[in-house]
């Protein structure tokens, strides 16, 4: 088995570690492990005890290596809510002397436009281009070979807080592994989730996950903002716990099987047996307030994110909610009414066993976004090929 068909996403989240080995065939992808464990060294997205990580990492891909295929480098998220997105300008004079754009005044301009002003503990990990200027003509995707004698960029540059950066880092190469490229949470699950129209159209998504929520706003196919918020799920069972008066196991339970967004007159007291606590009788009604207030708080933290950049109601393709909290009965409608927006549950596609599930949107959409940095998609897109590729290859020899 070529070592080159084979492609791994690592999501490191809050709560759960997620493993996804797939193999590429004339059909498409075919999973060949999947495992998720409890994670461990992990707070609110952010990695900030590496050790405890790397030794998960060690267990599990050993255990990967015994059933399946030993794996030496992956497809890595980042998260955590001191991420950032700043948009940036760069600009340059073509080199050439018959004044044809080439691949070196491209790499030039994009690494431009990332030099700007940041404090000593943040730094700029990825940069998306948005689109290249060619002598003040504007809306170019590829410039490579046009005719010119002054070329910019305008990008989005991806930053974060290089201590915990540098954790996340540290956390795979103690285990042994190599880091391929690293994607924010919300870019992974929208390569997964979102179509091509509804990139060019104007949409967003929200990644709810246990310790955050991660947003991604595209706009005429590109990213146009970022955010992360620190609050996921795990509040709300939280909120239950004390609520309820109970243990966070049993909170957890609850919310699972009977949390939800809906409020419904006349419910009937529910009822959940404990093992050595006899039986916790609660009110539907009152769940649904604790889990109702809190989805309500995300939802108006992502509206300030989207007003910020002047697209509060005024995205076309709506708002696609995933992830693990994203599972929550009557969430979809809830969110049409706090946003004002079309809004749906997004489920990963192209991995044929795995497309039933929100919580596996990060992780199916590392591997995707592996296929298509190693050109198996046959399909060049300014994001996932030509200039996009080229820019994940130049940025890869600053990943350790």
């Amino acid at each position: 088995m070529a070592r080159s068909s084979i492609i791994c996403g690592l999501d490191i989240g809050t709560q759960n570690i997620k493993t996804l080995v797939v193999k590429r065939e004339k059909e498409g992808l075919a999973v060949l492990n999947y495992q998720e464990v409890p994670s461990s060294g992990v707070r609110r997205g952010v990695v900030v005890y590496p050790e405890g990580v790397s030794q998960i990492l060690r267990q599990n891909f050993l255990k990967i290596s015994q059933e399946s295929q030993k794996i030496n480098s992956l497809y890595l998220n980042i998260s955590g809510a001191h991420l950032f997105s700043s948009p940036s300008r760069g600009s340059i004079a073509v080199s050439r002397a018959d004044q044809r754009i080439s691949e070196e005044d491209i790499n030039r301009v994009l690494s431009a436009a990332q030099t700007f002003s940041l404090p000593s503990n943040k730094e700029i990990f990825d940069i998306m281009p948005r689109e290249f200027i060619v002598d003040g003509e504007k809306g170019i995707k590829e410039p490579l070979g046009l005719k010119g004698v002054r070329l910019e960029a305008e990008v989005l540059a991806l930053g974060g807080f290089s201590p915990y950066v540098k954790n996340l880092t540290r956390a795979i190469l103690d285990s042994g592994l190599q880091i391929l490229d690293r994607t924010p949470s919300a870019v992974a699950s929208a390569r997964a989730c979102l179509t091509e129209k509804q990139k060019e159209l104007g949409v967003a998504i929200l990644d709810i996950g246990a310790g955050t929520s991660d947003l991604a706003v595209f706009e005429e196919g590109d990213l146009i903002h970022l955010a992360v918020l620190p609050i996921g799920s795990a509040n709300i069972t939280n909120d239950v716990a004390i609520g309820f008066k109970t243990d966070i196991e049993i909170a957890e339970r609850i919310k699972i099987e009977f949390g939800s967004c809906l409020l419904k007159n006349g419910q009937k007291k529910e009822k959940i047996e404990l093992e050595d606590q006899g039986t916790l009788i609660f009110s539907p009604k009152e769940l649904t307030n604790i889990v109702r207030a809190r989805i309500s708080e995300i939802f108006r933290e992502i509206n300030r994110e989207l007003k910020k950049i002047s697209r509060e109601k005024f995205l076309p393709a709506g708002i696609v909610l995933t992830g693990g909290g994203a599972k929550l009965l009557g969430i979809v409608e809830l969110a049409k009414k706090e946003f004002r927006l079309p809004a749906r549950l997004g489920k990963p596609k192209g991995i044929a066993e795995l497309e039933n599930d929100p919580g596996l949107a990060t992780v199916c959409g590392l591997v995707l976004l592996g296929q298509d940095l190693e050109g198996e998609t046959g399909k060049p897109s300014f994001s996932t090929g030509g200039i996009g590729s080229k820019l994940k290859n130049f940025f890869k020899m600053f990943i350790p």
